[in-house]
């Protein structure tokens, strides 16, 4: 019997191990730095000591209001570490009636009492006012005007409104904006449903330069940065993670030179070069939070597509917990045409932007050169299929039968941790 070699992929919130031919399997891991060894300490640092501008206290006077933008619960922020060390930090000039916490949910649902009370911990839940930003409500909707590439942009309120307006995040390589936190905590974030729509059009989303790593020059990041610094931030505070997704490193100061001093320490720890394409790649969507449904694990499906062979083969494990989702126009949309090929033709061919056509449009593009495959708990192959995708039972039993018909020659590749890997082709 050929030796075999265990990989621990990150799935759910338990893991999932896969025995893989040794001799013909080559794992591609980000860096796996330590985490700070005092996290709160790290966090007061970038909040005293930012990468540029002055600190937060001298940014802030008593009496103004203050508004702090949230990653949604489709993200592992430490949210309630981060909102408790801009609270320490401004003991003495701000009290907790001076904050709103707006969780920036984009396109997304609002988050329930329960995911909030896991994200910010009972007490803070208790004692701040936190709102879900909703990009469909007009009400709470401010127009501000038109930025970056003719961009029309509305704000939530509370946040245009603000006197002291404050981003936390934390930053990864993202699949078409470059890299997630930062400026993306402002818009598409906060901002209402048609300056997503427009940030997100098939265009902008077909650029060669809108993929992972790339900012300057990438249509949607470029006008993301315009809206952010266009708009107004007055400090900007994100954190990289490492795999246990605890705090490797945190930056603070303002936005755009904080952002870019964040994502070049991301950079470095998740690019990393392979020799080749290979016949299969088997990547994640980086575990619980992350995969909690087959929309987010677009993502780890288009890191494996950087390294797949054409007609080669993907396989996703994403838990899946909550579906498609069954919120939002994903599914709908994915479901729409008989093909991938067409579902690209019809976006392409669209005068206006359809919510959620995105997550469609490059799910489609990974569709149009490789099979994908999606091991799961929640989902059967039935529900995949309508969605151009198919079930996979066995990891382990797949890769050995795609080896088999492709020859002695095919390799695999594995992505264990998913997006936080960004595998690419030497030279």
């Amino acid at each position: 019997m050929p030796e075999t070699l265990s990989v621990e992929l990150a799935y759910g919130r338990t893991g999932l191990t896969v025995e893989l031919p040794s001799e013909r399997t080559t794992v591609v891991a980000p860096a796996h730095p330590p985490a700070a060894p005092d996290s709160a300490a790290a966090l007061r640092r970038a909040l005293a000591e930012p990468v540029a501008g002055p600190p937060l206290r001298e940014r802030v006077r008593a009496g103004q209001r203050i508004a702090v933008s949230l990653c949604d619960a489709t993200r592992p922020q430490p949210r309630e570490a981060m909102v408790r060390a801009l609270l320490a930090e401004l003991e003495g000039i701000a009290t907790r009636e001076d904050f709103t916490l707006l969780v920036a949910t984009g396109t997304h649902r609002g988050n329930t009492d329960s995911e909030l009370r896991a994200m910010l911990g009972d007490e803070l839940v208790e004692t701040m006012r936190i709102i879900n930003h909703d990009c469909r409500d007009p009400e709470v909707l401010c127009p501000l005007g038109t930025f970056g590439d003719g961009v029309p942009v509305s704000l939530n309120r509370h946040w245009a409104e603000a006197d002291v307006r404050i981003t936390t995040g934390f930053v990864e390589p993202h699949f078409f904006a470059g890299f997630s936190g930062g400026p993306k905590l402002v818009a598409p974030g906060l901002a209402g449903l048609d300056t997503v729509l427009t940030l997100h059009d098939a265009a902008r989303i077909a650029s060669p330069q809108a993929t992972w790593a790339v900012c300057e020059g990438n249509p949607v990041h470029d006008d993301v940065r315009a809206i952010a610094a266009g708009t107004g931030v007055d400090f900007a505070f994100d954190v990289v993670l490492n795999r246990e997704q605890r705090i490797v490193e945190a930056f603070g100061g303002d936005l755009l030179p904080m952002h870019a001093a964040a994502r070049e320490v991301v950079r470095e720890l998740s690019m990393q070069p392979v020799p080749q394409r290979y016949d299969v790649v088997v990547t994640t969507n980086s575990g619980y939070p992350l995969d909690q449904n087959v929309y987010q694990a677009v993502k780890g499906m288009t890191a494996a597509a950087t390294v797949v062979k054409p007609g080669g083969l993907i396989i996703c494990a994403a838990e899946c917990s909550d579906g498609f989702p069954d919120h939002g126009s994903f599914r709908e949309v994915l479901a729409s045409e008989p093909t991938p090929e067409a579902l690209l033709r019809t976006i392409s061919g669209r005068t206006e932007t359809v919510p959620d056509q995105w997550q469609v449009q490059i799910l489609a593009r990974v569709l149009a050169t490789a099979r994908v495959g999606v091991h799961t708990t929640h989902l059967t192959d039935a529900q995949l299929r309508t969605a151009h995708l198919y079930r996979v039972d066995d990891i382990a039993t797949a890769v050995a039968e795609e080896l088999a018909a492709r020859g002695p020659q095919a390799r695999v590749c594995v992505l264990p941790e998913g997006p936080q890997t960004i595998p690419y082709v030497e030279g």
